[in-house]
């Protein structure tokens, strides 16, 4: 694999007002053109703060992040990111507005040409009927997707998608990850997707990284998702192996003769 996104060693800190906190530590993976790479992990693990570093919000203490080999020292339109907050679009522009804003703005686009391209991912996430709409007029799913044909059309190397779907009701929250994959078997981009929900992981991911809490390291990485979830049984099985993996010393600690049981 030709690696895409590079983190290498990366250490995270950030101040509160009490103390300075180590979110991760020393904590490598690579993302390959295409990948839908998935960061797992407990509330605390830092897998929000890497990601913010991936956009070049946050420096890193220790280590390098690149992107094509280059280092990552602050934003760019070669990283796109959406949020878990639905208040993440201007509420006095259209959706239409909404996409072409940042493609006049970031990437220089003519009027034309930002306008075809923003109509263009619009409707990959089928909400052309929306296009003149205001936000507030939205539900929290289609806020969602408005968010995400912004980031799609400005053809990023990489999308950052921060718990997108977390505040969405469970029905709402299936379907935008089917729209997602449905989105990534059309365009075939890359994604660097945080959750901390096992199943999401599963469903979403082509490859997981699972971290551990207090500060985030590498606990394992989880190769081949989609074949797995494929097989029969496979997504329980897996999703029971990720479990144990991420839990197995906080039930040791707990209780040691119950984890010896379960393991």
């Amino acid at each position: 694999m030709t690696a895409l996104l590079e983190v290498d060693g990366v250490t995270l800190t950030y101040k509160t007002p009490q103390t300075l906190v180590t979110a991760t530590r020393r904590v490598s993976f690579q993302v390959g053109t295409s990948d839908r790479y998935v960061l797992l992990g407990p509330s605390g693990c830092g897998k929000s703060t890497l990601l913010k570093a991936v956009g070049g919000f946050m420096a890193p203490v220790e280590g390098e992040i690149r992107i094509k080999g280059r280092r990552v020292t602050g934003p760019g339109p070669d990283r796109m990111m959406v949020f878990q907050e639905f208040d993440q679009l201007l509420p006095w522009k259209t959706v239409f507005e909404n996409v072409v804003f940042p493609l006049r703005v970031a990437r220089g686009l003519s009027r034309a040409e930002a306008a075809e391209k923003a109509r263009d991912y619009i409707d990959k996430v089928h909400l052309t009927r929306a296009i003149d709409s205001y936000p507030h007029t939205l539900s929290g799913g289609m806020k969602q997707r408005v968010a995400i044909a912004r980031g799609m059309a400005m053809e990023p190397d990489i999308l950052l998608m921060d718990e997108p779907f977390a505040a969405l009701d469970a029905l709402t929250r299936r379907r935008m990850q089917d729209e997602l994959l449905q989105l990534w078997d059309d365009t075939r981009f890359t994604v660097l997707f945080v959750t901390h929900s096992i199943a999401e992981a599963i469903r979403i991911g082509s490859r997981i990284l699972l971290l551990s809490p207090h500060p985030g390291q590498v606990k394992a990485e989880i190769e081949e998702v989609e074949s797995v979830r494929q097989s029969e049984g496979g997504a329980a099985r897996l999703e029971r192996r990720i479990h144990d993996l991420l839990f197995s010393e906080e039930m040791a600690e707990a209780d040691p003769d119950k984890a010896a049981a379960h393991g």
